[in-house]
């Protein structure tokens, strides 16, 4: 059976750990049984499971991206000002 990231899992519900770890378990049984047809469903499953948790590890991924651009953003704005303001200073003396 292949896991999910440890950052997947982390994004898990309850509920959705519990479902994983039982398909986990359930999908290596059979592997160990040679029960190949059947583990390939459980691991489909488990694919179709973790969706959600992977589309909340984007969503995390993208807000930390935007926090990013705003403060590099605010970076560049505050060393604009302190460019104008050094320029003042250098014409007013």
């Amino acid at each position: 059976m292949r896991h999910c990231s440890v950052q997947v899992r982390g994004l898990l519900t309850r509920e959705e750990l519990d479902r994983y770890n039982g398909l986990i378990e359930a999908g290596t049984y059979l592997e160990d049984q040679g029960r190949y047809d059947l583990a390939y469903n459980v691991q489909k499953e488990i694919d179709i499971l973790i969706l959600p948790a992977i589309e909340r590890l984007k969503d995390k991924s993208r807000a930390r991206d935007r926090a990013t651009a705003e403060y590099l953003e605010g970076l560049r704005e505050e060393g604009d000002a302190g460019e104008e303001d050094d320029g003042r200073n250098l014409s007013d003396d």
